[in-house]
């Protein structure tokens, strides 16, 4: 052994004491399984949630048309955000778009890693929140549009509004992320896009016939309640799941995002007590989901008492923004998705800049001490993300209603279809047995 020099003897030891670096080694399992199961949580948000939700709100002679629209939807969405996607939202690129390095999931395989999860459950992570974007939208035209329509205007949609300001805020190097816009789980993304296409769409395809002079109410609250519920505990996946770990700031978010939903709920009773002499159920719930909405962008970088104040002003200003759509201004945005979604996501995401600020002070519960120091300088981006997003959202969408209008031979059912139902006219089903 003359030939070996001690210290090459010494470095050949220390190689084999040294443990080998693995995929294994590098993923976190803890982490993995929480946002395993905050995906599935965002899901279920969507099926049966949301379904039952708005399948509830509508006359009976529409139940299995919304039901279908939804589930459709996550069928579609789940391709085109598997084929092109995921790719072009968190793909590298410019600041406004990624590139299809990953178009197919190209790449990505059992140990891709992004961070110490799989890059795969990233992946569907944030495909369960491309599918429950555009099924929001529905509560907008519900009752009276083509389904054919549904599909098309849905797929554009994703590709032209959705994957480009999912890539701004959240992708590398989108122009919305890298100024400092404060979005934790969606507020830009999900709420005011939606909120701002179901405005527009409803303003284009026009009033359900007899509205506003004919009395539409839910045709059952219970599946609206169960509905409800379920978009709460789903709601936690959303939130809570943004974090993508199971740690300190999983558990404050899934908190804040409580005590918002119960502050909003409560919030908007009140606000429906007062003015009409009686608490409802669908005003207890649907203040729920404002409170859930408007606290999303937010949920990262406020504490409970911030929720608090985040919930009630979700309660009395979605009340308020409901009852002037609908009642002064007379638009049929069916479900109230502007109001309670898009409106929700400007106050939540004006609110974040405003809860983020250390000058609240992390013992006061508002916000946190690492939060941002510059409250002006914060609420100015913040603004500009809110601006942008609606801007861009609503000339988008004004431009593939048209599209989808002429590749549909028009987005509407007729009058007679309508006053038939979309269940029998569309499906050739009933919900219910007569």
């Amino acid at each position: 052994m003359s030939w070996l020099s001690r210290s090459t003897i010494f470095s050949l030891l220390a190689l084999l004491c040294v443990p080998s670096v693995s995929v294994a080694d590098q993923l976190d399992s803890g982490n993995t399984a929480w946002i395993l199961t905050a995906t599935a949580l965002v899901l279920f948000m969507t099926l049966p949630g949301l379904s039952l939700f708005y399948a509830g709100l509508v006359r009976s002679k529409n139940v299995l048309s919304v039901l279908m629209q939804c589930f459709a939807i996550a069928c579609v969405a789940s391709l085109v955000w598997l084929f092109v996607g995921y790719s072009l939202a968190f793909g590298e690129g410019s600041p406004y778009i990624g590139n299809l390095s990953n178009a197919f999931f190209s790449g990505i395989g059992k140990g891709t890693l992004n961070g110490d999860i799989p890059e795969s459950l990233f992946g569907i992570f944030q495909m369960t929140f491309a599918i429950i974007t555009p099924a929001l939208i529905v509560g907008a035209f519900a009752e009276r549009m083509k389904f054919s329509s549904v599909l098309i205007y849905s797929i554009l949609w994703l590709l032209i509004v959705y994957i480009p300001i999912c890539h701004w805020v959240w992708g590398p190097g989108g122009w919305l992320g890298s100024m400092g816009l404060l979005d934790f789980a969606g507020g830009t993304v999900v709420h005011i896009t939606a909120g701002v296409a179901a405005l527009v769409t409803a303003l284009m395809i026009g009033n359900r016939d007899g509205f506003p002079t004919t009395p539409m109410p839910p045709h059952n609250m219970t599946m609206v309640v169960t509905g409800a519920g379920m978009l709460w505990v789903g709601w936690f996946g959303f939130n809570a799941g943004s974090a993508l770990a199971a740690g300190g700031d999983a558990a404050m978010a899934m908190l804040v995002t409580h005590i918002s939903a119960a502050a909003g709920s409560l919030a908007w009773m009140m606000m429906e007590w007062r003015k009409f002499g009686k608490p409802s159920v669908l005003g207890i719930v649907t203040g729920m989901v404002a409170g859930l909405g408007t606290i999303t962008p937010a949920s990262g970088f406020v504490g409970p008492m911030g929720a608090v104040v985040i919930g009630l002003l979700a309660g009395v200003i979605c009340f308020t923004a409901t009852q002037i759509i609908k009642r002064k201004l007379v638009i049929d945005d069916s479900l109230d998705v502007f109001p309670v979604h898009g409106v929700g996501g400007m106050l939540g995401t004006l609110l974040a800049g405003v809860f983020a600020s250390t000058s609240l002070g992390v013992f006061s519960g508002f916000g946190f001490a690492d939060g941002i120091a510059s409250m002006a300088g914060q609420v100015k981006v913040q603004v500009i993300g809110i601006v942008a997003t609606t801007v861009y959202t609503a000339i988008a969408t004004f431009i593939i209603v048209k599209v989808t209008s002429l590749i549909t031979n028009g987005i509407r059912v007729t009058k007679d279809e309508e006053t038939q139902g979309l269940d029998l006219v569309l499906h050739e089903e009933s919900g219910y047995k007569i």
